[in-house]
């Protein structure tokens, strides 16, 4: 794909991958900027009719302008491959920061977390709900400024092939997410709604104050059980100088009922 041009968009290197497609930091050759090319996967569109539903709902995406947000600038197919084009972003994802260096001082979360919850009240607000939020699809920049990706990707597509790369549990349930962020309602078949992004951001907000998740288990049928049925130890317990305030605020977004 490096070195192609998808309509106007010079595809120039590779940054990333995961079951809702591969995306490319590509040139925009009309506005002379660089953008994030995602390609979806093939067989996601099957046809005409799921490319229109689509294009529609990229479009409720693109009107997503906020500061908070990746904004999403184009959908268009070429010979046969289907694109989404973004906003690219330099940065490091939460997820890396998380791997480097562990637990956050409490003034860095806070500062993380009021960004992540202003973005998804102003998607909440526009009816978007993101059913995949992850680590992984928080950016960082150099600024100190939050970026959350790939918001309303996974209501757009159908879970992705690569059940190693996102760890979905479409082997379970017909339904899209990333298993340690998903909510129970999710893991029973239900609907995901904006609490679900809720849950998300709590384990999010758990994992940036201890360094580790709130439910762990390596096979996927013991952590969706845990997740679904176990109280998550209490942060506090791994990070005593947490306060109070903060950790029920993590409790509360992690909460078994909606």
């Amino acid at each position: 794909m490096v070195g192609q041009t998808l309509g106007h968009y010079r595809i120039i290197e590779k940054i990333g991958a995961g079951g809702m497609g591969e995306v490319y930091r590509a040139r925009d050759e009309r506005l002379d900027r660089d953008v994030a090319v995602k390609v979806i996967p093939a067989g996601a569109l099957a046809d005409d009719a799921a490319r229109k539903c689509f294009r529609n709902e990229a479009l409720t995406l693109s009107k997503l302008n906020h500061p908070n947000i990746e904004t999403v600038y184009d959908f268009d197919t070429q010979d046969g491959v289907d694109f989404l084009v973004m906003e690219y972003i330099s940065g490091t994802t939460l997820a890396q920061k998380l791997s480097a260096s562990g637990p956050f001082q409490e003034k860095a979360v806070l500062g993380i977390g009021g960004q992540i919850a202003v973005a998804l009240e102003e998607s909440h607000e526009r009816g978007v709900v993101h059913r995949d939020l992850k680590s992984a699809n928080v950016m960082l920049t150099q600024k100190g400024q939050v970026k959350v990706l790939d918001f309303g990707l996974a209501r757009l597509l159908r879970p992705g092939a690569d059940p190693e790369a996102t760890r979905t549990v479409t082997e379970i349930h017909a339904v899209a997410g990333t298993l340690p962020y998903m909510a129970p309602e999710q893991l029973r078949g239900e609907k995901a709604d904006a609490r679900s992004d809720i849950w998300a951001a709590g384990v999010m907000l758990y994992e940036m104050v201890t360094g580790q998740r709130p439910f762990s288990a390596k096979f996927a049928t013991a952590l969706s059980g845990d997740i679904q049925h176990k109280a998550p130890l209490p942060p506090r317990q791994l990070n005593p100088k947490l306060s109070p305030r903060l950790e029920e605020i993590i409790l509360k977004c992690l909460e078994k009922e909606a």
